[in-house]
């Protein structure tokens, strides 16, 4: 059989994805799995989104799309980054992507070469790294530790730009700590990239409308104008709307970066399904109480997950200001063993003796950077997190 490509020996599956089919094994066999591994809302799609992508087949919206976004969704998205950040693009400075994940994509390979370097808040969303590996560039981690809210803090961001460096990436509320800067946090971090114009900046907004106890969201193009014409905003219909099948992401930036972003876009996958993009413009002018309701939802369910978890022996488990993932320090638990036997010396132990044993699925933090950690998504019902959260305090009480 011919050879596939060397740059596979680089990644592996993610390991969300691959917690997500184990337990979709399980569940195969009759077992009752909880899932609390993926990054998904429960919530349904907007039935007014759901009503104008039919609305599009049906009235023959059906050819190829404009390789950078139809115009009826890049002037929605032109509309939203102001109403929602104060930010002004123009058209030629918005394209619209397969999912936020592909606006990501498109920038680090429009601008990284070998040699280069992006320099990635650690604990970060899985593929950030991998994708700028494929980019050919080099992934440095920066460590934003629980003492400190999981934010990055500027000196340690300031230590960890070189010549090298070609982006700077920032993902607050964060995937998978949930941690969101404040105005003045986010000013200290703009502060330090001001001394470093050589930098790209590149943001990721996915979560920006999932924020609590009034905690207000901004993003660094609008705190620091003078970041504006090297920041690349993300964000996307997926996390807000509960539209994570309707593959739909968009973006601001700079006129030359979106350009040759809009390049690459043309190589890999041309435009974005014209239905999906009816769909998105329609939720992004619609009316928005239905996000505010479904956030205080999410709010009482970390208040939930976060009071169960620090009732369970050896795990601590931080607020988070946004997003809805909690991250839990599982260190009181390691060098125990399970009831079923199994030794517990890394976050990967732990959260495979706890899908085995008590069939809660939840990501190990080393797949994010950081140990000994797990990642716990509490976008399901509060049943199931009830549920899920009882099962991991007798886990936790059975380790010996």
């Amino acid at each position: 059989m011919p050879a596939l490509a060397k740059r596979l020996d680089e990644f592996q599956v993610s390991a969300s994805v691959v917690m997500t089919i184990k337990g979709r094994e399980l569940a195969a066999k009759g077992v009752k799995v909880i899932s609390l591994a993926s990054g998904e809302p429960d919530f349904p799609t907007p039935l007014h989104a759901i009503e104008a992508a039919y609305r599009a087949a049906r009235e023959g919206d059906t050819k190829y799309p404009p390789q950078d976004g139809t115009r009826a969704l890049k002037e929605a998205v032109q509309r939203k980054f102001k109403r929602d950040n104060d930010l002004d693009y123009a058209l030629d400075e918005i394209m619209v992507t397969n999912g936020g994940k592909q606006s990501i994509f498109n920038a680090l390979m429009a601008t990284c070469d070998p040699g280069d370097e992006v320099v990635i808040p650690a604990p970060y969303w899985i593929s950030y790294a991998d994708m700028a590996k494929v980019a050919g560039a080099r992934p440095v981690p920066v460590n934003c530790p629980q003492n400190n809210g999981f934010k990055l803090r500027p000196e340690d961001l300031d230590a960890a730009i070189t010549p090298c460096t070609k982006w700077v990436m920032l993902n607050f509320p964060n995937n998978p700590t949930g941690a969101a800067c404040s105005r003045a946090e986010m000013q200290a971090l703009a502060e330090v990239l001001l001394h470093h114009p050589h930098v790209w900046v590149m943001t990721d907004d996915m979560y920006e409308h999932l924020v609590y106890d009034g905690f207000e969201f901004c993003t660094i193009a609008e705190v620091e104008p003078r970041l504006r014409d090297r920041t690349l905003t993300v964000n996307g219909a997926s996390k807000t709307y509960a539209m994570t099948g309707w593959r739909v992401g968009f973006c601001g930036g700079p006129r030359p970066l979106i350009k040759g972003m809009v390049n690459m876009q043309g190589q890999a996958t041309s435009g974005v399904s014209t239905v999906g993009q009816a769909a998105a413009a329609a939720a992004l002018d619609g009316p928005q109480d239905l996000v505010r309701e479904r956030a205080e939802e999410y709010r009482k369910r970390r208040d939930l997950v976060v009071e169960m978890l620090n009732a369970a022996p050896g795990v601590n488990c931080h607020k988070p200001e946004g997003a809805f993932y909690v991250f839990p320090n599982i260190a009181g638990c390691l060098g125990k063993t399970s009831t079923g036997g199994r030794r517990i010396e890394t976050d990967t132990d732990f959260a495979l003796a706890l899908l085995e044993e008590k069939h809660v699925a939840a990501v190990q933090g080393a797949a994010y950077g950081m140990s000994p950690y797990i990642r716990i998504s509490y976008a399901t019902d509060t049943t199931s997190l009830r549920e899920a959260c009882a099962r991991i305090q007798e886990f936790c009480k059975g380790l010996a």
